[in-house]
């Protein structure tokens, strides 16, 4: 660095920016875990199954 560029520096300061090349933003993932059928159960999925009750037992603790 040369001393005219330290000068600069001292009296503007350092600008730190982030990147500034932005991608288009992909849509959101959609995942099966949020699909009705899969969160009730009803697609034959031994985990499924087992969540789903898991869920009903949660949602019928403090009734």
């Amino acid at each position: 660095m040369t001393n005219d560029n330290i000068q600069q520096v001292i009296m503007s300061g350092i600008v730190f920016k982030g990147k500034s090349d932005k991608k288009k933003e992909e849509p959101k993932v959609k995942t099966k875990a949020k699909k009705k059928t899969y969160i009730t159960g009803l697609h034959g999925s031994g985990a499924a199954k087992m969540k789903a009750e898991i869920r009903r037992k949660r949602a019928n603790r403090h009734k």
